[in-house]
C-alpha cells in the first residue's frame, strides 16, 4: 500500500524576504512582558501583605512552601550563617579548656611521680585531637607475681 504525498514548499527572493520577515534585533534575553501582565504582578508591598495574611497557615517545616524553606532560600542568597559567631566562640572555649586540662594533668603526673616536665604549648581553637582520639595511651605496666 502506497500513499502519495505532496509536499509543497514556498520561496521567496531576497526581496520578499525582508519585506516579510522581521530581520531586526528588538532585544536579547527574555520575551517582553505585555504591560498587562506586569501590573497585574504583586508589588514587593503587596507580597509582604500576603505574607502577613497567611503566615499562620504555613507550615512551620517542609521542604517546600515552608517557614523553614523560606529562611533556608533567604540565607543562601545573603550568604547569612547565624550560628557562625557563636561556633567560633565555642570553639575557642573548647581550645582553652584543652589546654587548662593538659596543664591539669601535666601538675597531676609531677605531683604523683616528682619528676618535672614541660607541657607542649597548643594554640587556641587548635584541634588537637588525632586519629587516636578518644583512646587514652599509658605505659604498659607489668602485674606479675611470682607463685
Amino acid at each position: 500500500m502506497s500513499e502519495k504525498i505532496e509536499l509543497n514548499k514556498t520561496v521567496f527572493d531576497k526581496n520578499q524576504y525582508s519585506q516579510l520577515v522581521n530581520t531586526e534585533f528588538s532585544s536579547i534575553g527574555a520575551p517582553q512582558t505585555p504591560q498587562e501582565t506586569l501590573e497585574d504582578q504583586p508589588t514587593i508591598d503587596d507580597f509582604f501583605e500576603m505574607y502577613n495574611d497567611l503566615f499562620y497557615d504555613i507550615p512551620e517545616f517542609g521542604d517546600i512552601n515552608s517557614h523553614q524553606y523560606l529562611i533556608q532560600k533567604s540565607s543562601e542568597y545573603i550568604n547569612f550563617d547565624p550560628n557562625n559567631d557563636e561556633i567560633e566562640a565555642l570553639q575557642r572555649e573548647i581550645g582553652e579548656l584543652r589546654t587548662e586540662l593538659l596543664q591539669e594533668q601535666q601538675r597531676n603526673i609531677e605531683l604523683t611521680t616528682g619528676v618535672s616536665s614541660t607541657t607542649p604549648t597548643i594554640g587556641v581553637g587548635e584541634n588537637t585531637a588525632g586519629p587516636n582520639s578518644g583512646n587514652v595511651s599509658s605505659t604498659p605496666s607489668s602485674n606479675t607475681s611470682n607463685y
